[in-house]
């Protein structure tokens, strides 16, 4: 008997830049069944030509098409299969992901391309529905399937859930795993103890974690393809203490190999745990302490577990680790937080000195209780994808505008090392700093474009010359200096270059000096700054710096 023809069924892997990834695909693709089923996939950015991807999709005439949707994909994908659905009626569209954890009936009433979606963990009922996916009458028992009948009503299955990753076929055996990004995800748990009410995670119950020996596995088929950089998913991190310690130990057996980067909560760090991350190895861990808010009343309003005392404990004890870089976030928009009480937050991170602060708007995600809750708490939100707040009791519009351009400065300022030890100086010092100087960044309109590190370096130098910051200025050419930017620019003017004899009253605060470098000095109020570069490499940052106080 003739061959029957293959179900040929594509994939498209959309993700928001190349360096990201979904492990949709090859989460899925690995618990297979059927092999009368020929998976293909097209990759693309947010970036990528629509009508390129659509030629694309159109050419290999599949008979299903699926795709995991993401918050910030969301709109590209409905360009790319409103467009495909009219050249490939026949088609059935397939889309599951977060984007789809609440009421989906109008989703599917505006656009009646889509054949169905997935709510929740498709692992598994993905290859159920594969299984009868031509016959309809067949969908109504298979777990988190959304569509729309033949009678035209909408038909709602309920949440996907596994109840045991650990059954699951590793991802990284699809032949779909992407080898090829700068990092790769790592899931080694699901669900979250914590109840956040603005995250999805806050609903998944119970936590399913996968056995220690199943991650030590995964970990090693990650060092095989000389992959440095891991992202752990894994909200539920340091929820058992027995387990975390577990899983540093276990890190530790990969220093100097790989790096891991993970979300931790500060306020749950017993001893065990500290004593753990203390004597780590240097660069092996990058944690985000998950902060959101210094308010107890917002935090409250969060659902968040654990209190702000001991999360800012924790956070300092996180901080003055010299062998872990930590991040700490704040979220505008939350309810009961306010605009000043966000630059006041920012200010406590700096002098806690933490190594990046990440300041973000409020997303009321579908499927969250903040979503839900939005309008007791008369909170404004997108209904369009991402879903940001646009106004709440305490934040105007104009505020969380504010708060937007308050973020970017953090990121061209203090979340780079260039800027970061004065800028933090500066929050930390001066009480109207932060308003102020975003307020002259915000009158020349630059706050929303990219800016260079010359030109961020150069902006801040111009601002220093206002009082009551003029006392800055030579700190400005000083680490202006040590980034290497530019002696014929701004503050670099300010170095002469020195011909004499290094003085021997100098305290030196980098390098050591040796007499074939070239010697340049800075003038400050009661102070000479002394730079050495090195005549035979072309460095353009001083190698050697010390203070002479005059």
């Amino acid at each position: 008997m003739p061959e029957l023809p293959k179900v040929k069924l594509l994939w498209l892997d959309i993700n928001s830049s190349y360096a990201h990834s979904s492990l949709a695909l090859p989460a899925i693709e690995a618990q297979k069944r059927r092999n009368d089923v020929e998976w293909s996939v097209e990759r693309a950015t947010l970036s990528s030509p629509v009508l390129s991807l659509v030629s694309n999709i159109v050419a290999a005439a599949p008979d299903i098409i699926a795709v995991s949707v993401w918050l910030f994909t969301h709109r590209y994908v409905d360009e790319v299969l409103s467009r495909v659905s009219r050249l490939l009626p026949e088609t059935i569209i397939v889309e599951g992901g977060p984007e789809f954890l609440g009421d989906n009936s109008d989703y599917l009433s505006l656009r009646p391309y889509v054949g169905l979606l997935f709510r929740g963990e498709a692992e598994e009922v993905f290859h159920e529905w594969l299984e009868v996916y031509s016959d309809k009458s067949q969908w109504r028992s298979i777990s988190g399937l959304c569509y729309i009948d033949e009678c035209g009503n909408y038909v709602d299955n309920g949440l996907a859930q596994v109840a045991d990753i650990s059954q699951l076929k590793n991802p990284q055996q699809s032949v779909f795993f992407n080898w090829e990004k700068p990092f790769v995800q790592l899931e080694t748990a699901r669900g979250c103890f914590n109840t956040c009410t603005f995250c999805v995670s806050g609903r998944d119950k119970p936590v399913r974690v996968l056995p220690l020996e199943v991650v030590r596995q995964r970990i090693d088929e990650i060092v095989s393809h000389d992959i440095r950089d891991v992202r752990l998913l894994d909200r539920t991190f340091n929820g058992s203490v027995s387990r975390a310690a577990a899983m540093l130990d276990l890190f530790r057996e990969y220093a100097g190999r790989l790096r891991f980067h993970l979300e931790i909560h500060p306020a749950l760090l017993p001893s065990v745990i500290r004593e753990k991350l203390q004597t780590l190895p240097s660069g092996l861990l990058h944690l985000e302490a998950g902060i959101q808010s210094l308010r107890e009343e917002v935090l409250h309003a969060c659902g968040r577990k654990g209190s702000l005392e001991s999360s800012l404990e924790g956070l300092r004890f996180l901080a003055s680790l010299d062998n872990i870089e930590t991040h700490a976030d704040l979220i505008a928009g939350i309810p009961f937080y306010s605009l000043e009480m966000i630059y006041e937050d920012v200010v406590t991170l700096a002098e806690i000195g933490v190594g990046e602060i990440q300041l973000e708007l409020l997303k009321l995600l579908p499927g969250t209780d903040m979503r839900r809750r939005a309008a007791s708490w008369e909170i404004l939100y997108a209904t369009f994808p991402p879903y940001e707040v646009l106004q709440t009791p305490q934040m105007s519009i104009s505020d969380l505008h504010e708060a937007a351009l308050l973020s970017r400065l953090l990121d061209f300022y203090y979340n780079v090392s260039e800027w970061q030890s004065l800028f933090s100086l500066l929050i930390c010092k001066e009480k109207r700093f932060l308003h102020d100087f975003l307020y002259y960044l915000w009158d020349k309109e630059v706050l929303e474009q990219p800016l260079s590190m010359e030109r961020r370096g150069l902006l801040l130098y111009d601002f220093c010359h206002i009082a009551p910051y003029q006392i800055y200025l030579t700190k400005v050419a000083v680490s202006w200096i040590e980034a290497g930017l530019s002696m014929r620019k701004g503050p670099g003017m300010l170095l002469k270059a020195f011909h004499g004899v290094l003085p021997d009253k100098i305290v030196v605060e980098k390098g050591n000096y040796y007499p074939e470098m070239r010697l340049y000095q800075l003038q400050g109020e009661n102070v000479i700054y002394w730079f050495g570069y090195d005549r035979q490499k072309q460095h353009s940052y001083p190698l050697f710096r010390a203070v002479e106080f005059i």
